[in-house]
């Protein structure tokens, strides 16, 4: 072990701190903590070793927690995701005038090109999803204005922005679910789906707030007298849902709750109804206990979140969500062990994820900071061995 990996992590977080010149006080503001908080963290008074705050002080520094862990980067450079993310970076960056290229495909065509990346994504094909959308962003560039009206263009900038989230990039989420937005203007249900995506966007940045407002204007949009009955509640529950995580992220436990029981009356009055639609919303009774896990995570109840996660796996529901779902949920649910100080129980999440959905257990930040930590308690069971091994972690 290096000299360097020896260093605390309260000292790295002080040193990546400083080079940012960020004052302590500065600093405290982005994590909603104290100065007091920060300067005994930084002194070794105080210990940071909880995976969720982790993850926000690392993401206020601008790192990976990876870095924030181990005082290093990644060992194995510039991945085949890192790439992919570069050619969607690329493909968004791009401005081509609509109908540019003559071999573009038609709008039904490109819809359906799309139907079949929402499935790989909903089945946790990550890698397929990646493959094909800098081709669908390009087709979506191409497309004439008299198509452009289309599902197609928010469809495949919908699916960037979640994509993009998953991968860690936030900023590229964001630019993608505003280009989302912006295709679907005027038509009440494309907002409706496209807000979807920028309320995870939003709250991927830290920006509870912003992504709360974002989900419940669309949700007024779709449903303007608030009814008991709205004309799409598998969307209008997703939406309610989505606000109440927003609100869970910046500890407004009472509206969470409050959005959260109004997204279970859609649910218990619709469920005969069930709905998972090509465009990643899967909506029911077991997506909405699955929200109330992470919101009680969020709010720092992780005994009430792993209560919740164990009942709802033990039903029919959870076997009915899309492996995308499921595998993301496994992933949240490994941070509350380990904030319980139960790194087996993360492990035995993570891989029960990789099970479901591999691409979710091996390209995501948050399932390799994850891993991280637990192999860093010595406490890793073989088969959390042979994943470590496989993303590229090793002992530290």
């Amino acid at each position: 072990m290096s000299g360097r990996d020896e260093v605390p992590i309260g000292r790295r977080m002080a040193e990546l701190r400083a080079r940012r010149g960020m004052s302590q006080q500065v600093f405290a503001d982005r994590i909603g903590r104290s100065k007091s908080w920060v300067d005994k963290v930084e002194r070794g008074v105080r210990t940071l070793d909880r995976l969720s705050v982790i993850e926000t002080v690392a993401a206020a520094l601008g790192v990976t927690p990876t870095i924030l862990l181990t005082g290093r980067p990644r060992r194995e450079g510039v991945t085949d995701t890192d790439a992919a993310v570069e050619r969607i970076r690329a493909a968004l960056a791009r401005h081509d005038p609509p109908g540019a290229d003559a071999d573009s495909p038609t709008a039904r065509q490109l819809d359906d090109r799309a139907g079949h990346a929402w499935a790989a994504y909903r089945n946790g094909h990550h890698a397929q999803v990646l493959r094909a959308l800098p081709d669908l962003l390009a087709a979506t560039r191409h497309t004439t204005r008299a198509e452009s009206a289309a599902d197609p263009p928010v469809r495949v900038y919908r699916l960037t922005a979640q994509t993009l989230v998953k991968l860690g990039q936030p900023h590229l989420a964001w630019l993608a679910a505003d280009r989302a937005m912006t295709a679907a203007t005027g038509d009440p249900h494309r907002t409706a789906l496209a807000a979807v995506s920028l309320a995870q966007a939003l709250r991927a940045l830290h920006r509870g707030r912003l992504a709360q407002a974002a989900a419940l204007t669309a949700v007024h949009q779709i449903d303007p007298a608030a009814r008991d009955r709205p004309p799409d509640p598998g969307l209008a529950g997703t939406l309610l849902l989505e606000a109440a995580l927003a609100a869970a992220s910046y500890r407004d436990a009472a509206t969470a709750h409050d959005l959260t029981e109004r997204a279970a009356h859609l649910a218990a009055a619709h469920d005969d109804h069930h709905q998972r639609d090509g465009d990643g919303i899967a909506f029911g009774s077991a997506a909405v206990t699955l929200a109330r896990a992470l919101v009680a995570t969020q709010l720092g109840d992780h005994h009430q979140a792993v209560t919740i996660h164990r009942y709802v796996t033990s039903g029919d529901g959870w076997r009915q969500l899309p492996a995308e779902h499921r595998a993301a949920h496994l992933i949240d649910i490994a941070r509350a062990h380990l904030d319980l100080g139960d790194p087996r129980a993360a492990g035995r999440a993570l891989i029960d994820a990789d099970r479901i959905a591999p691409a979710e257990a091996r390209t995501r930040p948050a399932a390799r900071a994850a891993l991280t930590a637990i192999v860093r308690t010595g406490l890793t069971a073989a088969d959390v061995a042979r994943l470590a091994a496989t993303v590229g972690l090793t002992p530290q």
